[in-house]
C-alpha cells in the first residue's frame, strides 16, 4: 500500500516536474554554449567568463533564494483555493525580484572597479571588465523572469516558461554566433559579444513570460488588478513581505552557502592557475547541467508539498518527498557511469587544448561521485522547504560546505596544488548535507509534528 501511494505520488511529481527540469537544463544550455563557444577563443577567454560566473552568481543565488518563497506561499494559496493571496505574492514577488536586481547589480558593477583584489591572473583580469558589467545589467531580467516562472509553476502551468526558456537558448546561440564570431555585417566582439548575447537574450525571455501570463485566462484569477485583486502599484503589504522574507532569507542563505562554496572553490582553483580554472569551469558546466534534473524534481517537491500542506492533505507529505528522493538517486548513479565511462569525450566538445581536456576529465570523475549526494541533498532542502522549514536547513547548509567542504578542499586541494582534492572536499560536504537534510525531512512528517 505504501510503495502503491509512493509510486502514485512519483509519477504525479514527474508530470509537473518535467517541464521545470527541461526549462533548467535550456537555462543551463544557455551557459554551457556560452562556455563551448567562448571556449574556441581560448583559455583565457574562457577562464574570465568562469570568473566573472562566480561574481554573478553570488547575487542571482540570492535572489533566487529570496524569491523562491513565491512557488512556497503561491502554492499554499493555490492549494487552499485563496486567489487574492496568489495575486498578492505575484505582485510582492516582482516588486521584491526588481529592487534585488538592482542591489545585486550594482555591487558587481562596483566590484568590477576592483578586480584586482580577487587574486585571479592578469591576464584574466584584463579581459573580463566589459563582460561582466554586461552579465550584470542581465540580472534584471533574470530575476523578473524568475518570479513570473515560479508563479506559473505554482499555479500549476509551468509548459510555457519552459518554451520560453528553450528560445531563449536558440536566440542566445545564434547572438552568440553573430557578436563573438562577427558574422551578418556585425564585428567580431569576443567575450563581449556573449556578453551581449546574454543580455539580449534574457531580456526577451522576460518579457516573452510576461506577455504569456497576460495572455493566459487559467490564471487571470490570480493576477494582480483583475476580479477584485489589488492593481500592481497598490501599497505594498508589510504581512506579505513578511512572510516572503521569512522563508526567503533562509532558503537564500541556504542556496548562498552551496552557491558560495563552488564559487570559493572556482577561486582556489585560479589560485593554482589558468589551466585549472577552465578545466573547472568545464567540469563544472557538466555537473550543472546534470543537476537541472534534481533540481526541477526539488521544485515539484517543494510546490507538490506546499500544495498538499494548503489542501490539508498531510498523508501525502512523505510518499511525495521520498519518492522523488528515490527517483533523484536513481538518476545520479545513471550519470555516475556517464561520466566515469565518456568523461573526456564530453570535455573535448568544450576545447581542444590538451592540458585543459586532461583535467577535466579527471575532475568529472570526481564528479561522478557526488552526483548521488547532491541530488540527495537537492530533494531534501527542496521538501522541506515546501512546508517553510529553512531555518534549521540553513544552518546545516553553511556547516556542510563551510565548516566541511572548503577547509577539506583547501588542505587537499590548494596546499598539495591539486585541483582534485578541492573537489573531493566539495563531494564531502554535500553528503554532509544530503544526509542532515533527509532525516530532518524524516523527523519533520512523522505523525502528529504538523
Amino acid at each position: 500500500m505504501i510503495l502503491r501511494q509512493t509510486l502514485s505520488e512519483v509519477r504525479r511529481t514527474l508530470v509537473l516536474a518535467f517541464p521545470i527540469i527541461v526549462g533548467h537544463l535550456s537555462q543551463m544550455l544557455m551557459g554551457i554554449t556560452d562556455s563551448v563557444m567562448i571556449g574556441r577563443l581560448g583559455a583565457v577567454p574562457l577562464a574570465a567568463s568562469a570568473f566573472a560566473g562566480v561574481l554573478f552568481t553570488v547575487s542571482f543565488i540570492t535572489g533566487i533564494g529570496i524569491l523562491m518563497s513565491v512557488s512556497v506561499l503561491a502554492a499554499r494559496a493555490h492549494g487552499a483555493k485563496q486567489s487574492r493571496e496568489c495575486a498578492e505574492y505575484l505582485r510582492h514577488g516582482i516588486w521584491l525580484g526588481l529592487g534585488l536586481a538592482v542591489l545585486g547589480a550594482g555591487l558587481m558593477l562596483v566590484a568590477a572597479l576592483r578586480l584586482d583584489l580577487f587574486g585571479q591572473p592578469a591576464e584574466v583580469v584584463v579581459a573580463v571588465e566589459p563582460y561582466l558589467q554586461l552579465i550584470a545589467v542581465s540580472l534584471l531580467p533574470t530575476l523578473l523572469f524568475q518570479v513570473l516562472r515560479q508563479f506559473s509553476e505554482a499555479v500549476g502551468h509551468p509548459w510555457g516558461p519552459m518554451g520560453i526558456m528553450l528560445g531563449g537558448v536558440a536566440l542566445n546561440v545564434v547572438l552568440n554566433w553573430i557578436l563573438i564570431y562577427g558574422h551578418c555585417g556585425f564585428p567580431a566582439l569576443g567575450l563581449a559579444g556573449a556578453g551581449w548575447a546574454t543580455l539580449i537574450a534574457r531580456c526577451v525571455s522576460a518579457a516573452g513570460l510576461w506577455f504569456w501570463l497576460r495572455r493566459r485566462p487559467e490564471v487571470s484569477a490570480e493576477r494582480p488588478g483583475r476580479h477584485g485583486n489589488p492593481r500592481w502599484f497598490a501599497p505594498i503589504s508589510r504581512t506579505h513581505l513578511r512572510a516572503m522574507l521569512g522563508i526567503g532569507v533562509p532558503a537564500a542563505g541556504q542556496l548562498l552557502f552551496e552557491a558560495g562554496a563552488f564559487a570559493m572553490a572556482a577561486l582556489m582553483m585560479g589560485w593554482i592557475g589558468t589551466v585549472a580554472l577552465a578545466a573547472h569551469q568545464i567540469a563544472l558546466s557538466c555537473a550543472a547541467c546534470v543537476y537541472m534534473v534534481p533540481l526541477g524534481l526539488s521544485i515539484a517537491t517543494s510546490v507538490r508539498i506546499g500544495r498538499a500542506v494548503g489542501e490539508g492533505n498531510l498523508t501525502t507529505l512523505r510518499p511525495i518527498g521520498f519518492g522523488s528522493l528515490g527517483t533523484a538517486v536513481v538518476f545520479a548513479l545513471g550519470f555516475t557511469l556517464v561520466f566515469a565511462v565518456a568523461g573526456e569525450g564530453i570535455v573535448r566538445g568544450f576545447t581542444h587544448e590538451i592540458d585543459v581536456v586532461v583535467l577535466a576529465a579527471r575532475l568529472l570523475v570526481i564528479a561522478a561521485l557526488f552526483q548521488v549526494f547532491d541530488g540527495g541533498q537537492a530533494i531534501a532542502a527542496g521538501a522541506l522547504r515546501g512546508l517553510a522549514d529553512v531555518k534549521v536547513p540553513t544552518v546545516i547548509a553553511f556547516v556542510a560546505y563551510w565548516i566541511v567542504a572548503l577547509p577539506t578542499g583547501y588542505f587537499l586541494g590548494v596546499r598539495a596544488a591539486s585541483p582534485i582534492g578541492i573537489w573531493l572536499g566539495l563531494a564531502a560536504g554535500l553528503a554532509f548535507a544530503a544526509t542532515l537534510l533527509a532525516r530532518r525531512f524524516y523527523v519533520k512528517t512523522a505523525p502528529g509534528s504538523l
